[in-house]
């Protein structure tokens, strides 16, 4: 990872420390919620502030981060917990195939601001921001369907 993304990814896990203690006190806010999945080592819960994104009526987790250990303990996992405020769910996970995701990875940051397809480049993830860049980098991108248990 160069410079520039660890010291985003610094700046964000900082954010993240101060969003989960926020979240875990009973405020909900924007589309995060916490994700707590078994550790695929440990098998101690581990819990994670992660966006929620809606895509065509299906609900997503999207990495932003290469080698985000939220990733490979929902991938051991299979199911976890979704957390807003003082309300959770039971989720199961499908990870999308490749060819599956780029459409959704175009949704997200055709929807979002432009500092959503920025994210992806700063983070290594991407070459380019615009919807058609960061969808075309779907096979280093992570993308979970969400169903509640």
């Amino acid at each position: 990872m160069d410079t520039k993304a660890a010291g985003y990814r610094r700046k964000v896990n900082t954010i993240n420390r101060v969003i989960t203690a926020l979240q875990r006190a009973g405020l909900a806010f924007g589309p995060t919620e916490l994700l707590t999945v078994p550790g695929r080592r440990s098998g101690e819960p581990r819990t994670f502030p992660l966006a929620v994104l809606k895509v065509q009526g299906e609900q997503y987790l999207i990495q932003a981060f290469p080698k985000a250990a939220w990733v490979a303990n929902v991938r051991a996992a299979k199911e976890g917990t979704l957390s807003r405020g003082r309300r959770s769910r039971r989720v199961r996970f499908t990870e999308l195939p490749v060819a599956e995701r780029g459409p959704v990875l175009r949704e997200v940051v055709a929807a979002g601001p432009p500092s959503v397809g920025r994210r992806y480049v700063t983070t290594g993830l991407a070459e380019s921001p615009t919807p058609d860049g960061v969808a075309a980098a779907a096979g280093k991108i992570a993308v979970f369907r969400l169903e509640t248990v």
